[in-house]
């Protein structure tokens, strides 16, 4: 018999999880981004090329290839955007991790606006996700506070924001 071995959702299965920041990195949290810190932008970026990640909407475009698009000393500022709005029908992915594991989703975050060194990530987020929009911005707050985010990010002496944004969950506003 195949065992299944979660990773992105070994926390929110577990019904004595701490969601904090303190929580989450008790858990462990930040390997990865520790890890993806010790690598060179490109160097990161032809990792996720090669370990065949692929982005959780219909389409499943690989992660890596897309991130490889992005136009490099251009001198203008690059923003990184994940689109949580769950318009495909049918479907609970993101908020779930929203919800439950904040901080792993925004760890997730935080290494791609690395990866294709941006200083400013959007979370776009349904509008009737109350609930969970409230659990990313106080795991926000937290990093803030924790000078995970701001003006030394990643302790690089590069400032990182991460801002939620709400849509009022009509389809055409989730499409890429």
């Amino acid at each position: 018999m195949i065992e299944e071995t979660l990773v992105l959702f070994k926390n929110i299965r577990n019904p004595d999880y701490d969601k904090s920041l303190k929580g989450y990195k008790k858990s462990g949290g930040f390997k990865a981004l520790k890890k993806a810190l010790k690598m060179k932008p490109e160097e990161l970026v032809e990792l996720v090329k090669s370990s065949g990640l692929r982005g959780r909407g219909g389409a499943g475009f690989p992660t890596g290839l897309k991130w490889s698009f992005m136009a490099k000393n251009t001198g203008k500022p690059s923003y990184l955007i994940c689109n949580a709005d769950e318009s495909e029908p049918g479907t609970c992915k993101d908020r779930e991790l929203m919800l439950k594991d904040p901080h792993n989703f925004l760890e997730g975050m935080m290494i791609g606006c690395y990866a294709i060194n941006c200083r400013h990530g959007y979370i776009y987020v349904r509008g009737e996700y109350f609930p969970s929009i409230k659990s990313l911005n106080a795991a926000i707050d937290e990093l803030y506070t924790d000078g995970v985010l701001g003006e030394n990010a990643f302790g690089k002496g590069k400032r990182l924001d991460l801002t939620v944004h709400t849509g009022a969950g009509a389809y055409i506003c989730g499409e890429e």
